[in-house]
């Protein structure tokens, strides 16, 4: 067993990584394609302005002597703006874009190590080489042979306290639909970077596993990146990579690989090739109060929406009051009664002097669905919102049940945001409160069964249920 006080400091790290790194997603999720060659996800989205939601598996084969084939579900949360973007794990801002060359200054999640309770038993008694958070700078230069780019990465989290400087080739091939990108990376790695995720540190050696530090080396990686157009709005995407260790890395008592394979596949929607009506002054823009509480334990979501709990908490009940304020993305898809508005929320919880209060900030898109056979008396609607949640301190009905498991919580989670209302003036037959809608909803924050490296490998999360009021400005 590890000495407790790693597990305390590599808890405090991951809470202070899941905090930095969701500030960054939320931050550019608030605000218009992209061509980063070492960042699968660009050119995904076709127009300026547009969002998008998907998600991808991803499984890689684990460098360390018996990890096995780690498997991960990584939420897809996309945006493209003029300076700003959004891609799942990175999040940035663009210094230069001019079509040719492009400069990014960015934020990006760094899938290597292992979480604290899913340990390979060669690595026992060894401190926890959690995943990283890197700030870093690229420079890409793209031309109709293929795109050169250039990036360099340091951890910003207090991890390895490495760096990495990154440069690759890519070529992009388009037949009909489908997309197809081979590249080339060079990844000159700091001794920092591999002694952390790769050395053994002397307080770690016992017999069977000697002290050992690679220093500095220079990794290679091969990778195909494809994506298919089911649709105007609907893509494929999916790769594989091969990653060739440095010979000092595979040296390491711990490395039972020379090289590692990694394949992810996955499914995104694009909002923003229907109307872009974000970015349009004109369109109308949706304003929500709520106030809720917190549900009884055990009166999880699935039950909440199946009618089978709405009680909400006798003892150690919290609250939440908050606003959203949404714009249309969508409306009348292909003809259906379905419109889509993208929203972003802020809530304050009220953990009632069971913890500190806090503030939480939610970015989501949200599809409704009005057409029940008596929406023309009195229009019906029925929601459900998709996107992410950062919280300024886990909750209490977040940070109490993970306690209980002996887990620590993340302030980066899931959220989904199920609701129903009615027109307040279909129902006292003003016409001029028709926009206006009186409903109940649901605000979920959910770590994705613990399935979800970015969310903290957290399993569980919060349900608040609410009453809300909503109108269209």
């Amino acid at each position: 067993m590890r000495p407790n006080h790693h597990h305390t400091t590599s808890s405090l790290r991951s809470q202070r990584l899941t905090g930095w790194l969701g500030a960054a997603l939320l931050a550019a999720a608030g605000l218009t394609p992209v061509h980063a060659n070492t960042d699968p996800l660009s050119d995904l989205l076709s127009t300026p302005g547009s969002a998008g939601l998907g998600l991808a598996v991803r499984a890689e084969q684990s460098p360390y002597v018996g990890g096995g084939t780690r498997y991960d579900l990584l939420p897809l949360y996309l945006y493209e703006g003029k300076r700003v973007f959004l891609h799942g794990s990175r999040a940035g801002l663009k210094l230069l874009d001019d079509g040719a060359q492009r400069v990014d200054l960015f934020l990006d999640q760094r899938f290597e190590g292992y979480a604290d309770d899913r340990i390979p038993p060669s690595l026992a008694g060894m401190a926890e080489r959690g995943s990283g958070l890197d700030a870093g700078v690229s420079y890409r230069y793209r031309q109709p042979w293929g795109t050169l780019q250039a990036e360099y990465l340091q951890d910003a989290a207090g991890f390895s306290k490495g760096s990495e400087l990154r440069l690759s080739y890519a070529y992009d091939w388009r037949s009909g639909r489908l997309a197809l990108r081979p590249s080339l990376t060079l990844a000159a790695r700091s001794a920092k970077l591999n002694n952390y995720y790769y050395g053994v540190r002397p307080g770690e050696a016992t017999t069977t596993r000697p002290a050992y530090a690679p220093g500095s080396g220079v990794n290679t990686t091969l990778g195909l990146y494809a994506t298919y157009e089911l649709s105007e709005g609907w893509r494929l995407l999916g790769g594989v990579t091969r990653t060739f260790l440095d010979d000092k890395v595979k040296a390491s008592p711990i490395i039972g690989k020379s090289a590692q394979t990694g394949v992810f596949i996955g499914a995104a929607y694009d909002f923003g090739t229907y109307k872009g009506h974000w970015t349009q002054e004109t369109s109308p823009t949706y304003l929500k109060l709520l106030y809720g509480k917190s549900t009884e334990d055990g009166c999880h979501l699935a039950k909440i929406i199946t009618l089978r709990c709405a009680s909400t908490a006798k003892v150690n009940s919290t609250r939440i009051a908050g606003v959203q304020v949404g714009k249309p993305f969508i409306e009348q898809l292909n003809g259906w009664p379905l419109d889509i508005v993208g929203y972003v929320g802020l809530l304050q919880h009220d953990d009632r002097g069971l913890a500190p209060n806090g503030l939480q900030l939610d970015a989501f898109m949200k599809a409704y669905y009005y057409g029940f056979p008596w929406s023309e008396r009195v229009k019906t609607r029925l929601g459900l919102g998709v996107g992410v949640s950062l919280a300024q301190r886990a909750p209490y009905a977040e940070s109490s049940s993970q306690a209980a498991r002996g887990r620590s919580p993340s302030r980066l989670l899931s959220y989904l945001d199920p609701s129903i209302d009615v027109s307040l003036g279909d129902l006292i037959g003003r016409p001029g409160l028709k926009d206006t809608y009186l409903g109940f909803g649901v605000s979920h924050r959910s770590g994705i069964f613990g399935s979800s490296r970015l969310l903290g490998n957290v399993n569980g999360g919060s349900n608040y249920i609410y009453t809300y009021i909503e109108t269209v400005l």
